[in-house]
């Protein structure tokens, strides 16, 4: 699909979806949304409407290394323009950076679009890696914009799209299908994947197939052998696919009535997702497999899904031996393949001065998670640990504490009151207050000292509301000078009363949360004292 395109629905933006756009500006600080020039006048029924809540612009600050602009809506025909900015954090879930109503498909909007996006991040860093749809004006816009970025095409469209095309082929070779997915994400080499796929086409009389054609020349930018030099932050081996926040919440059949709704509800999901793996990932112990030291290591640093993945590659070095194949230098290379499968072995280079080694197969640079093949190297080398190069914060349980991602690759400090600064202090308080779920949840005396300190603390956040001065004598006799600071802090008073009124209602949501786990308690008792009951009448008969 390319070219400039126009989608009229019925007057352009819904007037109850800009109402909600500046409702939200007005009630959450830091929420900002923005009108394509030339379109602000809701009825034109062109254009573009972008936003970002705040928790998107502390999303990208931690999880913006890699990043998905999702347009499903032009593939799948949905009645809605509706796209987003989304990555992953770091239980491997989906996280918003942003999202749109685009109604003018033209190269101008899209440009428009990202350098809006980009502004509203922060713009103090470039994501590593782009997943686009394989559209000619996406694909300059973004080109123009993030001129260092690695763009990508979602393989998983193409993928679709391609076997639909060819369903006539299919139809008289049943196995096409299959093979022709084995070729794109099988190949552990760029010479194994152009030789599998010169195969395919002549053995299916497919070499002067227009389609595949034009495939095969943009190959670099979705094939996956040729991408994993690049870090895209996904946990299967080619990913590809566009791992969307809204699944399931937009669809085809949602309406731009709908929109707004839909939206909120997947924030909450998400949101109550993220919230539940961290609980379990710091109240549940990791099953250890092996007695290595690296293992334990790996348990206590990184989050419970990544940490999965991690020693899944681990035990696996008990099946792939590493082989010394060249010790002329510094750097030593070894040869790992799986007992029997000599043939699809990988090189490894490791060089002992600086405990740094590189694989062919390139997991780590693009997932960010050690291979097996470099740990079965280590294991010969007895090393014991992970060294810290390879730990990404992005992947730990620490993720959202300390200085932000993209902050510390960029090796720049950012100065106090600036949003990054607002980042993480909120996150650091996010941090504390799931502390204090998390431990008034495991008694009804921990309970009631949970929620009289979270209450002490409201308090507290009150009264420094209360004391601070609505406005206050010019010390020369003009209260003109004082004006501008006055304004400042009367707007701050308000900002604080938001967020305390936020604070106070998630104070609540805690509150029956942790009732609902008292309940249930109090349940499980209830049965508990049955089973015994009825245990003691069956022995005194």
């Amino acid at each position: 699909m390319s070219g400039s395109r126009h989608r009229a629905l019925g007057g352009g933006v819904q007037q109850h979806v800009l109402d909600y756009l500046k409702r939200m500006q007005v009630e959450r600080p830091g929420f900002s949304y923005e009108i394509q020039k030339g379109h602000e006048n809701e009825s034109s029924g062109g254009g573009v409407v972008f936003w970002a809540d705040p928790v998107c612009k502390i999303n990208y600050s931690f999880f913006g290394d890699a990043v998905t602009f999702d347009t499903a809506y032009r593939t799948h025909r949905f009645k809605v323009p509706f796209a987003s900015f989304a990555g992953i954090n770091h239980h491997g879930q989906p996280v918003l950076f942003g999202c749109a109503l685009i109604f003018d498909e033209s190269e101008s909007s899209f440009l428009w679009l990202f350098q809006t996006w980009l502004r509203a991040m922060g713009s103090f860093t470039h994501p590593v890696s782009l997943i686009i749809e394989p559209d000619r004006s996406i694909e300059l816009a973004a080109a123009q914009v993030l001129p260092q970025t690695r763009h990508r095409y979602c393989k998983q469209e193409i993928l679709q799209q391609t076997l639909e095309k060819l369903s006539d082929v299919s139809q008289s070779h049943p196995g096409f299908g299959a093979e022709f997915k084995q070729c794109i994400d099988g190949a552990e080499t760029i010479n194994e994947f152009e030789s599998h796929w010169q195969s395919l086409l002549q053995r299916y009389y497919l070499v002067d197939n227009q389609l595949l054609q034009s495939m095969y020349a943009t190959r670099e930018q979705w094939v996956p052998v040729y991408m994993r030099n690049t870090f895209f932050g996904q946990l299967s081996g080619n990913g590809g696919g566009l791992n969307s926040f809204f699944d399931g919440f937009v669809t085809a059949s949602t309406t731009m009535q709908m929109i707004v709704k839909q939206y909120e509800k997947a924030l909450a999901s998400w949101n109550e997702e993220e919230l539940k793996a961290d609980h379990e990932t710091t109240n549940t112990t990791p099953s250890l497999k092996t007695p290595s030291p690296m293992e334990r290591q790996a348990a206590n640093l990184y989050t419970k899904r990544i940490f999965m993945k991690f020693q899944e590659e681990l035990v696996e070095t008990l099946a792939n031996p590493a082989t010394k194949v060249d010790d002329s230098g510094d750097v030593v290379r070894y040869r790992v393949a799986k007992f029997g499968e000599d043939h699809r072995g990988h090189t490894v280079s490791f060089c002992s001065f600086e405990n740094k080694a590189t694989c062919s197969c390139q997991m780590f640079e693009f997932s960010g998670i050690i291979c097996r093949h470099v740990l079965a190297v280590f294991r010969a080398k007895n090393v014991l640990t992970l060294p810290s190069h390879y730990i990404l914060k992005r992947w730990t349980r620490d993720a959202r504490t300390g200085g932000a991602i993209l902050e510390e690759e960029c090796g720049s400090e950012i100065p106090n009151g600036t949003p990054e600064s607002s980042t993480s202090k909120y996150n650091n308080l996010r941090q504390e207050a799931i502390k204090y779920v998390e431990e008034g949840a495991k008694s009804i005396h921990v309970y009631k000292v949970a929620m009289n300190a979270l209450q002490e603390a409201a308090k507290k956040i009150s009264a420094v509301n209360s004391g601070l001065p609505s406005g206050t004598p010019s010390t020369n006799g003009s209260g003109q000078d004082l004006l501008p600071a006055q304004v400042e802090k009367e707007k701050k008073i308000q900002e604080l009363t938001i967020e305390l009124e936020k604070t106070n209602q998630r104070c609540e949501v805690y509150r029956t949360n942790l009732l609902a786990v008292l309940r249930d308690m109090e349940e499980q008792k209830m049965k508990l004292s049955v089973k015994v009951q009825n245990a003691r009448l069956s022995m005194k008969e």
